[in-house]
């Protein structure tokens, strides 16, 4: 079977459109997100995640037991938001978007991770972007202060 030239230009279209897709398939870490099990909004920022190409795993926690769970690995009571991950010894509290989570990593900062605190309307998770709020993500420094690491303005 011979390739023509109409097969070949499909197959060349076919790669080209795929292509900004492996990206995605890096090799990430994964990330260990605790979270109440009835949060729609966890769930919609973990769907966000693995439609962004991180494997991601669960663990049901709610109450007391979150909060302590944060307030022991490093979070600020000022920046506590409604979930936790853990991801290559960082914490990522809250609705941080994907691409600063991948930046975070990229960086490797001596830090604690990330935080989203609240749930600001249109972060990833929390409603469409095109309406959403402004907003900051932090980063965490080991001693506890926290400096502004993105910032996302009003649509």
């Amino acid at each position: 079977m011979t390739m023509t030239r109409r097969a070949l230009m499909a197959c060349a279209a076919g790669f080209t459109a795929t292509s900004p897709f492996a990206v995605l398939a890096q090799d990430l870490p994964s990330i260990h997100v605790f979270k109440d099990p009835n949060c729609g909004c966890c769930t919609a920022w973990i769907d966000i995640l693995q439609r962004d190409g991180f494997a991601v795993t669960t663990e049901p926690s709610f109450g007391t037991l979150l909060m302590t769970y944060k307030l022991e690995n490093g979070i600020p009571a000022d920046m506590i938001s409604c979930h936790t991950g853990k991801i290559a010894g960082y914490m990522v509290e809250g609705h941080v978007p994907p691409a600063d989570i991948r930046r975070l990593l990229a960086e490797r900062p001596d830090a604690i991770g990330l935080a989203v605190p609240a749930m600001p309307y249109g972060s990833p998770g929390m409603g469409p972007e095109d309406a959403r709020e402004a907003y900051n993500v932090f980063l965490i420094r080991r001693d506890g202060s926290t400096e502004v690491f993105s910032r996302y303005d009003a649509a």
